[in-house]
């Protein structure tokens, strides 16, 4: 599984990489999230809204923190 947070670094952007961590120690797995920075590979994806979130290559979440059980669900239909 592949999994991205896309954003400059922000406090929200940071927040939202913990909601996903969170989100995938209540499902029992352990995948590196990656979090990216760049703005041109942020762009690459769509995505001009920051925070956003990226799994196995599809944007699930832009311009917000997702709720944790948003993120659950997300995982649970990826794997």
């Amino acid at each position: 599984m592949d999994i991205k947070v896309l954003g400059p670094g922000c406090k929200k952007c940071h927040q939202t990489e913990a909601v996903v961590k969170e989100a995938l120690a209540e499902v029992g797995l352990q995948v590196s999230v990656d979090h990216v920075t760049d703005a041109m590979d942020i762009a690459s994806y769509g995505v001009f809204g920051t925070p956003a979130v990226v799994i196995n290559g599809e944007v699930k979440s832009v311009g917000k923190i997702p709720k944790k059980e948003e993120v659950v669900a997300w995982i649970k239909a990826a794997s």
